[in-house]
């Protein structure tokens, strides 16, 4: 456990549902637990017990990517732990594809409809049918490169990686209901409100329960790692990183007590202590940032060392640019660096009258 981890407090220990379980955080809501293929290795998944039409079910909240073990971990669920009774409602706090990938398979599976924000429901389908210029294609190249990305086999290798989305969410629900910041609706006769979040997603959505003192924060509150806040080839000129920080104080606002359900690491408490290290985390990363664009004016390729210190593969570096892009743009937006578009068509930072 870091430093940072022991300001807070885990009610569970290091207590995890076995695969194809689940186990009870709340009265009502179930944790479920899938492996992923990444750095990132694993997603948190909820059952929350519902009555919807005077059918009793329950809630789910986030999918897991479409792989077969994600459906036969399911599958296990299904028949083991539902007591009998279907999903009523797939809930999808936004687009990513650990959290959105098997949505259309279960909301088929269970006849169930799909509960996203619009702006998250409609990227979707966007990148399902035309392909993710975030994280590959030439879109994604051509962005890299003019943020000073050199190496030609990392280029060729992100040129070529045209269907990297489609391959973990491959279809999307033909119809939704919307999510909206402010919504309130019950979950088995307990009243949820919806509280949105930009910078990592289009429209995130969080769901919080007053009764249960609960907060299903999805990527927008982790107690361990920090959510990816990135600039990428689809919104250039972007700066995600203010709207992430603005969206991160709105959970100052909930009770000081309240348990986060995050969808990576552990159910925690101490949510503002945790909104209070993420801002610190990223001031840290401006300062670094300014320091070092002080001394010359720098590509996001050559700042990337000062916020990344460790070795990356090419999934983690193209989220390592994005994000230090991010950081760069929001200094760039504030007036403390200057970007200037040089004759080799690449872009580079620093400070305002620096040659």
């Amino acid at each position: 456990m870091n430093p940072l981890e022991r300001e807070l407090h885990y009610p569970f220990g290091d207590e995890l549902p076995e695969p194809g379980s689940t186990m009870e955080v709340a009265p009502g809501v179930r944790w479920v637990r899938m492996v992923l293929p990444f750095a990132l290795n694993h997603i948190n998944l909820w059952l929350v017990r519902d009555e919807i039409d005077g059918r009793q079910g329950w809630s789910v909240v986030d999918c897991c990517i479409s792989r077969e073990e994600a459906r036969t971990q399911w599958e296990q669920v299904f028949e083991t732990q539902l007591q009998g009774l279907p999903i009523l409602r797939v809930i999808v706090t936004h687009m990513h594809p650990d959290h959105i990938g098997l949505a259309d398979w279960m909301c088929t599976r269970w006849n169930a409809p799909l509960w996203i924000s619009a702006t998250d429901y409609n990227v979707a389908r966007v990148l399902v049918s035309m392909g993710d210029n975030a994280a590959g294609g030439e879109a994604a190249a051509d962005f890299f490169v003019a943020h000073g990305l050199s190496d030609p086999d990392s280029i060729a290798k992100i040129r070529a990686r045209t269907s990297y989305y489609a391959n973990m969410v491959p279809s999307v629900p033909r119809n939704y209901v919307r999510m909206m910041d402010g919504d309130e609706f019950p979950i088995g006769g307990r009243m949820w409100r919806c509280i949105s979040g930009y910078g990592h997603a289009p429209e995130h959505i969080s769901l919080y329960c007053e009764e249960l003192n609960v907060l299903l924060g999805g990527d927008m509150m982790l107690p361990r790692i920090s959510s990816n806040v990135s600039v990428h080839a689809g919104e250039t000129e972007s700066n995600p990183l203010r709207l992430f920080l603005q969206s991160l104080r709105r959970f100052n606002e909930l009770p000081a007590t309240v348990l986060g359900l995050p969808a990576h690491g552990k159910p925690f408490t101490g949510v503002h202590t945790r909104v209070r290290q993420l801002e610190d985390h990223h001031r840290d990363h401006l300062a670094a940032l300014m320091e070092a664009c002080s001394q010359r004016a720098l590509t996001a390729a050559e700042a990337l060392p000062v916020l990344f210190k460790r070795e990356l593969d090419l999934h983690q570096m193209t989220f390592a640019m994005g994000e230090t892009v991010a950081h760069l743009h929001y200094l760039w937006f504030a007036g403390k660096l200057r970007r200037n578009l040089g004759e080799d068509g690449v872009y580079r930072f620093g400070l305002p009258g620096q040659a």
